[in-house]
Order: structure tokens, then C-alpha cells, then sequence
């Protein structure tokens, strides 16, 4: 009888989410792709409809939404706090905070980087000082902790904690970084003990993905200066290959895996790459490190094309370009200068970009040409664009430093 609750209680944990969820880091496969979403082809003469909006804490870590509520992380005076709201109407549901005494070196912003990550009955998030932390996902209960930096001797980095955990089965795999053999770390998602270690790796800012290529599981991993793949049944490395520069560089983009293929980029004269998985390794294909180059946002995959960002948020306004690009020739398809740097969704055949001014462009997603479908400005603060947004049900959860708003985009 206990081994069948314990099998019921994970199936529960781990079923399907729905079409119209973003539960996670970048939506359902970490890729900026919202497979059933219909969003309208323009915008209305004001702007897309404001639903509700409020106030929030510092933070960088965008909203993640699961059956209807919306969940926040943000930080308010010396606590770290997650809010469950009602997607629809913003109303709370319920909020935790976690004491939180993390400064970072190279940001005035102390709030927690990543965003939650939710399943059907339990909510995870990872605190800027490496605060790992399971609460139940209806009433807000912690269920249980761990300080990742302090028990594994893990550094801070340049902004503290940014790389959002990974659920693969039963296993929460967090990108710890501590150099004492637990670079990467797995948990029991239900209890929070150790259950593997892997890899001396520093942390990156980028998130792990998880994919099955020719009948073998890959959890990839982009750590500091490394990419490397693991067994996600004991952590075992199945390939590793150098990716990053040392310096006062950084790593922020997720790896993208079309089929077989894996896509990485990266600012700071590491540029982009394009490989073939295997079993065991990582085939080159090609590497550029003069061209496509972006310094955290993640390219949205469509129809064997790449769309997204080329450039760097500290370059300025006007300095990025949007770009699609065919991985297998390494051609450019299109290529439109005079962006502003930020993220991209895909969803309904558009490109949602929100950028760090506060706009939000509509862009259809073709490789036959540059389509601008609509433009407005959605947010009065800069640097937005690295608050990752979410989208849920024809509505765009979006943020800025101090303000958390849901915006209509179904038709």
C-alpha cells in the first residue's frame, strides 16, 4: 500500500500540463514555444488590453502559470517571496517568504533570478543566494529546504543563483556550481535528499533541458565554461565539450535541441555553435564564434528555423538585431537591425519579442522575410526584457522592477 501511494502521489506530481500552461523557465520545453496558443495577428490602435497589474520586489525571475494561478517570486525587504495569484484576476491565493540575507556583486538587484518552477501539486524555487525550496502548490506550506551554496561550498558568481531547476522524473537537477564535486546536483523532488552528484562546473545562468535522442535520455547542462550532458538516472557524463570564455563573461541563454541537433550561443566572443548527439558525444557540425551571438536570450525553434536575438543588452537601445536563422546551412534567412535586446516567444506562427525599453513587437514567424505585425510599449521601466515573460491562455504575464502586469493577447 506504500509503494502505491508513493506511485500515485508522483504520477499526480508529474502529469501532463495543459495546453494553455507555461510552468517553467521559457514554457512546457524551456524553449520559448507555446504550442496552442492563439494570440491575435495585431494590436489594438492603444495597445494590447491591460487585464490587472501590481506592485512587486526586486528580483530578475519572471511568473510561471499551472491550472490557473500564476506564481511569482520576487523580494521584499529581507525575505524572498512566492505569491500564488489567480491567473485571470491577479487576486492572491497565497504567499511564503524564505529569510534572505544575498547581495550581489556586479547588480543593485538582491531578489531572486529564476523562475518558479510548477507541477499539479508542488512548487519549486531557487533563491539568488542558493536557497532550494519545495512548497505545496494549494495552500503555500514549505515541505522542505536547502541552502545548495552553503552545504556544497558553492560561489555566488557575478548575480547569484540564475540557473532554474529541472524536473526530470522524480529528480529536481539544479546547476549548483560548487567546484568540490557538486557542480550539478540532484534531489528527490518529494523529500530533498542528495540523490546524485556530478562534475566540478561552476554555475552558469543558463537552464538545464532534458531531451531523448535516438532512445538515450540527455539532461544537457551549460555551466560556466563547459556544456556537458548526464545520465539523469545517476549523473553519469555521457559527453562534455568546452562553451564560454573566461573573464567577466557569462552564459545565460538555454541549449536548444532540435531532433538530434543541439544549439548553443553566447555573448562575449564565444559566439554560436551546432552539434550532432549522440550516445556518447557531441558531433561538430559548425562553430562561429564572429557571428550570431546572444548574451542571454534563448532562440525560439520553428519549422527547422532559429528566430531570435543577436546582440547584448549592455550594447544599448537600437544595437541588437532580430534574426532567423537556418541551423543546417548556417545562413541567415532574414536579418532586421535596430532592436533593442530583450526575449522572444513563439506561438500561433508569431514572435512575441519584449524588449528592455518596454515594447512589445509582433513579428511573424517566416524565414521569408522581416513581417512587423504590431508595436507597443507595454512597461515604463527599463530592463524587462531579462524578466522573462510567460504566456498562458492568450495572456502575457510580463514584469518590469517594479511591476507585475497580465495583458490580453487572444483575439
Amino acid at each position: 500500500m506504500r509503494s502505491l501511494f508513493c506511485l500515485l502521489l508522483f504520477s499526480t506530481m508529474c502529469s501532463p500540463v495543459r495546453a494553455d500552461d507555461w510552468p517553467q523557465i521559457l514554457g512546457p520545453s524551456r524553449n520559448g514555444v507555446a504550442e496552442n496558443e492563439k494570440i491575435a495577428d495585431s494590436f489594438p490602435g492603444t495597445g494590447p488590453k491591460m487585464i490587472w497589474e501590481f506592485k512587486v520586489g526586486s528580483g530578475f525571475a519572471g511568473p510561471s502559470v499551472r491550472d490557473g494561478v500564476a506564481y511569482f517570486f520576487h523580494r521584499i525587504d529581507d525575505e524572498e517571496i512566492l505569491e500564488a495569484r489567480n491567473a485571470k484576476t491577479g487576486d492572491r491565493k497565497w504567499k511564503v517568504g524564505f529569510p534572505s540575507d544575498f547581495s550581489a556583486s556586479f547588480s543593485s538587484d538582491n531578489g531572486p533570478r529564476c523562475v518558479p518552477l510548477a507541477t499539479k501539486s508542488r512548487i519549486y524555487v531557487f533563491g539568488a543566494g542558493g536557497g532550494l525550496y519545495c512548497v505545496d502548490a494549494k495552500t503555500g506550506n514549505k515541505i522542505w529546504e536547502r541552502q545548495t551554496y552553503k552545504e556544497f561550498k558553492a560561489q555566488d558568481g557575478f548575480f547569484g543563483a540564475g540557473s532554474t531547476p529541472l524536473l526530470e522524473k522524480n529528480l529536481l537537477i539544479v546547476n549548483v556550481g560548487s567546484r568540490d564535486g557538486a557542480g550539478i546536483v540532484a534531489f528527490d523532488s518529494q523529500t530533498g535528499k542528495t540523490k546524485w552528484k556530478s562534475t566540478d562546473n561552476q554555475a552558469s545562468y543558463s537552464s538545464p533541458v532534458a531531451a531523448t535522442v535516438d532512445g538515450t535520455r540527455h539532461v544537457v547542462v551549460v555551466t560556466r565554461y563547459n556544456t556537458v550532458s548526464l545520465d539523469p538516472k545517476d549523473g553519469a557524463v555521457r559527453f562534455s565539450f568546452p562553451f564560454g570564455k573566461r573573464g567577466p563573461t557569462v552564459n545565460g541563454a538555454n541549449p536548444v535541441i532540435l531532433g538530434d541537433k543541439l544549439f548553443l550561443t553566447a555573448s562575449y566572443g564565444i559566439g554560436s555553435l551546432y552539434r550532432r548527439i549522440t550516445d556518447t558525444s557531441a558531433e561538430e557540425i559548425w562553430t562561429d564564434v564572429d557571428g550570431i551571438a546572444s548574451q542571454y536570450s534563448t532562440f525560439a525553434p520553428s519549422n527547422g528555423m532559429l528566430f531570435g536575438l543577436d546582440g547584448r543588452q549592455d550594447n544599448g537601445p537600437g544595437t541588437s538585431a532580430l534574426v532567423c536563422l537556418d541551423p543546417k546551412t548556417q545562413k541567415e534567412k532574414w536579418r532586421k537591425t535596430g532592436f533593442d535586446y530583450g526575449s522572444v516567444i513563439l506561438a500561433d506562427g508569431k514572435l512575441i519579442i519584449l524588449t528592455n525599453t518596454g515594447k512589445l513587437i509582433l513579428v511573424k514567424a517566416s524565414p521569408d522575410s522581416y513581417q512587423e505585425l504590431g508595436r507597443a510599449t507595454v512597461l515604463s521601466s527599463t530592463s524587462s526584457g531579462y524578466r522573462l515573460p510567460a504566456l498562458s491562455n492568450g495572456r502575457l504575464y510580463i514584469r518590469d522592477d517594479s511591476t507585475l502586469k497580465c495583458i490580453r493577447l487572444a483575439e
